[in-house]
């Protein structure tokens, strides 16, 4: 009986900001170590027998940044489906769930958030194959983690009858929500209570029975935009119409806390953290005598239990206690540590003054690499842009900006208007108002350029688009 992976990839992480933004999200970043979250979560599934390649639920907006991160890591997705507006964990699962019978009647589903921090990973591997014994019996079974304090930020699951002899493994008997500081400490004195991890197994058609008796609206709509989805190489493009009507309710609200099936595997060493904060992500990093957690460039002067990161310049701190410190390029976050949580109603003012530095970084990601802001003004802007190997920007014009480029590193092959023009390092060429181009790295290294923008109107939704490799919707 295989396992089939679904790894959900749609959160936008704004707890983490200013380094999780809603256009790059805390998934995609080197947080924890050398790869980033959502390339460990599919590295820990390497250990677990009979194990399919992996279902990646995603948007369109983020589809490339976790395409590619999975071929920088040499994994190879089953499906990465992209929904189109975002409905929760119920519909994505019904989704996946629908891939996975494909295959066989009787598949299983191994449901992982793309962002949680393991730390054992061995245990973690024990753990999923325990899991898989029980739901191949018919179990929609969660991952119950031994609560190591009165943690109010989870919900709990309180445990019934044991399942297997010799294994952690137990009915359901409710489902808690967070509870209050004195009722998370009662749980923890009475025992039996574990935190909801967010992580599952489950019989594809066992959960799709249990979806069509309580939600049959969610089971539905994923029937229905997968029917009609369409399929760009690994990419699965579920119709948006049919998938916009889904009603927008987690797995837990919609299946878990309904069902007779329900059950856990209680964990108590997987070193499992979900880092849902900056105070989170600074009680898992390793620490000086003193306290802190510092990266990056940074030096600091009687400070102490803080957690300072610095990604593009030096970072002084001096004769603080308990603080979260994070720079990068364009925002800098000071908080105490006891109020990392309220970062997000900082996010929530950007949103509400329309500023990007919640959705981007100065450095933008795109299929073909990455550009960044140097320098702006009236009437003119900066950008130093990459472009990958064999990669090539959109055949475009633009309407109110003319451009010049000048290349630093590689070989370039332009389009400009009926021209084509092969530049290297040093050369240059101007391209004005209105005229059709296109960017090429036609070579075995990074193209890097600048270029610089004049006119009365710089957004990037100022052009339009004839032809692209990747398939984007054409902009004017």
């Amino acid at each position: 009986m295989q396992i089939h992976p679904v790894i959900l990839c749609g959160g936008s992480g704004t707890r983490l900001w200013p380094m999780s933004r809603g256009g790059y999200p805390k998934q995609y970043l080197k947080l924890t170590g050398e790869n980033t979250l959502v390339q460990q979560t599919a590295m820990r599934l390497r250990g677990i027998a009979d194990i399919a390649a992996p279902i990646v639920v995603t948007n369109s907006e983020q589809r490339f940044l976790v395409a590619e991160q999975l071929r920088q890591i040499g994994v190879a997705s089953a499906a990465i489906v992209l929904e189109p507006v975002s409905r929760n964990t119920a519909a994505a699962i019904a989704v996946s769930a629908l891939l996975a019978l494909r295959d066989s009647a009787e598949s299983l589903l191994l449901v992982l958030p793309s962002d949680h921090v393991i730390a054992d990973e061995p245990a973690f591997v024990k753990a999923a194959e325990t899991a898989a014994q029980i739901a191949k019996d018919g179990y929609l079974v969660t991952f119950g983690i031994t609560p190591t304090e009165p943690h109010t930020g989870y919900g709990y699951i309180r445990t019934g009858m044991a399942l297997l002899d010799g294994a952690s493994t137990f009915a359901v008997d409710a489902f808690v929500e967070k509870p209050d500081a004195a009722t998370a400490q009662r749980f923890i004195l009475e025992g039996g209570h574990y935190w909801n991890s967010g992580m599952f197994m489950l019989k594809a058609s066992t959960y799709l029975e249990e979806l069509r008796r309580y939600e049959p609206e969610i089971a539905l709509h994923a029937e229905l935009s997968l029917s009609a989805a369409q399929h760009d190489n690994d990419f699965v493009r579920l119709d948006a119409q049919a998938f916009s009507a889904s009603p927008d309710i987690s797995v837990d609200h919609a299946v878990m806390e309904k069902t007779k099936r329900a059950a856990v595997v209680a964990t108590a060493n997987l070193g499992w953290n979900d880092i849902g904060s900056w105070t989170a992500l600074a009680e898992i990093a390793e620490r000086d005598p003193q306290g802190n957690a510092q990266f990056g460039d940074v030096l600091t002067e009687a400070m102490t239990n803080s957690y300072i990161r610095a990604e593009h310049r030096l970072v002084a701190a001096i004769g603080l206690d308990n603080v979260v410190i994070v720079e990068t390029a364009d925002a800098v976050l000071v908080a105490h540590r006891e109020r990392a949580q309220d970062v997000k109603k900082i996010v929530a003012q950007l949103n509400a003054l329309g500023r990007h530095e919640s959705v981007t970084h100065r450095r933008v990601v795109r299929p073909w690499g990455s550009y960044e802001g140097i320098d702006s003004g009236d009437r003119f802007q900066v950008k130093r842009i990459v472009v990958d190997p064999g990669a090539q920007l959109s055949l475009q014009m633009h309407h109110h900006r003319a451009e010049h480029w000048i290349v630093v590193k590689g070989t370039a092959l332009v389009t400009n208007g009926d021209k084509e023009i092969l530049l290297t390092e040093n050369q240059s060429t101007y391209i004005p108002l209105g005229i059709t181009h296109r960017l090429l790295n036609p070579g075995k290294i990074p193209l890097e350029l600048i270029e610089v923008q004049s006119g009365a109107y710089l957004g990037e939704d100022d052009i339009v688009r004839f032809e692209d490799t990747y398939g984007r919707v054409p902009m004017a």
